[in-house]
């Protein structure tokens, strides 16, 4: 009978240890399967302080151990989350590095510019009456040489302060041309530089000794560069000088339709983003008035009093690398893309004068009209200073032939007049053209 009770007890013994078995079992798979998901999940560990990036980093042990829980899909996408994580790290790196630069350069101050930009989130109390006087002047960009290695190089050698006279031209303006280069070479000015637009002019100046930059092929710059007039070639310049304000340089635009007496340098006051000649042809006209409108209908107030000033010329101005003047420059150049019609001197004071309103951003440049008698339009000379004995004695510091066609002729005499001494060399031309 004992014999018999055992039977059924080692039998119930043997299934419990069964059962026990099979859970263990049980258990290690579902530990071994959770072990794989973690370790493709958390390579690194579940609690780790490493930055999410690290923690997303597989290395080939743990494909291996992955390729056996995950599947192939599963693996292509965590490689691509990988590669993208690599290139925002890279770009995190460059703008550290550009932060970088920007303290360094703060923190050394030398740029007035800078200093008063920096002290703009202090508040200050108001000083007393007549005292107080806003910022006038942008801080300047950080130079980016990898935008043009190589006109950085060529501006290196030739910019005296981080400024330089630029011209562009091709063949079309070849005589002029000579007279431009050669009356700044009689005055002694070292830094100018002309952009060749072609291969003609390129070697003209390496001949004669003048600064020269050809540009890199461009199919959109060249096709007007190569053949086009006088304002086609104009619109181009705002387009080239970005990479002159990207690179740190400020540069002194000019037409070659202008005759140097004097160093430009020394008659600038370089408190504002644009300092430009003017088209006006006297005070008034130049530095702006009080227009007065009639409206005799509106009986009482049939007076409306309005502000009016002549353009800034176009060719001639000077320009310092701001972000105002940069986006003075990227305006001026993305309208002339889009209206192929528009003249570039008409958009160019537009951008620079039309204030902000409803649907339109106003440009916040800084700018300053050059005195008309040292910057001299041919309208001044011709109309108004050739006639005055006294106005005659003034040498000014170039003569821009901008207001008659018949440039070249007009350039010589200034050149006679003034450098040569000849009193009559202005005498036969008229006032106006024919």
């Amino acid at each position: 009978m004992a014999g018999r009770r055992d039977g059924p007890l080692m039998k119930d013994k043997d299934k419990d240890k069964d059962k026990a078995r099979s859970r263990i079992v049980f258990a290690i798979v579902i530990g071994v399967t959770l072990g794989c998901v973690f370790a493709f999940l958390y390579p690194h560990g579940l609690f780790t302080a490493d930055s999410p990036i690290q923690n997303r980093r597989f290395g080939k042990s743990d494909l291996k151990v992955g390729s056996s829980c995950e599947s192939s899909e599963r693996i292509s996408m965590l490689k691509s989350d990988i590669t993208s994580l690599s290139e925002k790290n890279a770009e995190l790196n460059k703008q550290l590095k550009d932060l970088g630069e920007k303290l360094r350069l703060a923190e050394q101050g030398k740029d007035q510019a800078q200093k008063q930009f920096m002290v703009l989130g202090e508040k200050y109390k108001a000083g007393p009456f007549g005292t107080v006087k806003g910022l006038r002047t942008n801080p300047t960009v950080v130079p980016d040489e990898s935008v043009n290695p190589r006109l950085a190089k060529i501006l290196e050698e030739i910019a005296i302060q981080k400024e330089v006279i630029v011209a562009l031209a091709n063949s079309n303006v070849q005589s002029m041309l000579e007279v431009w280069f050669t009356s700044i070479k009689k005055v002694g000015i070292p830094n100018y530089l002309v952009v060749a637009l072609d291969d003609h002019i390129e070697n003209l100046c390496k001949s004669n000794g003048v600064p020269v930059y050809k540009r890199d092929p461009d199919q959109g710059i060249d096709s007007i560069a190569k053949t086009g007039g006088n304002h086609a070639v104009s619109g181009l310049k705002f387009r080239i000088l970005r990479e002159f304000l990207q690179l740190g340089y400020s540069v002194l635009l000019s037409d070659v339709d202008i005759v140097y007496l004097q160093n430009p340098f020394d008659y600038l006051s370089r408190d504002s983003d644009v300092e430009s000649m003017s088209d006006g042809h006297n005070n008034m006209t130049a530095y702006g008035y009080n227009d007065v409108f009639d409206e005799p209908a509106m009986g009482w107030a049939r007076y409306a009093h309005t502000m009016r000033i002549w353009v800034y010329n176009s060719g001639f101005f000077y320009i310092r690398p701001t972000l105002a003047s940069i986006e003075l420059l990227d305006r001026v150049a993305g309208r002339l893309s889009r209206e192929p019609k528009s003249w570039d001197q008409a958009v160019f004071n537009e951008e620079l004068f039309y204030p902000s309103h409803p649907g339109y951003d106003g440009l916040h440049a800084a700018k300053r009209t050059l005195d008309i008698y040292l910057f001299m339009n041919s309208k001044v000379l011709f109309k108004t200073v050739r006639k005055d004995a006294r106005l005659k004695k003034l040498k000014p510091v170039i003569v821009h032939v901008n207001y008659h066609p018949d440039k070249l002729p007009r350039m010589k005499a200034v050149v006679e007049f003034y450098v040569n001494g000849k009193q009559d060399a202005l005498e036969p031309f008229p006032e106006g053209s024919d």
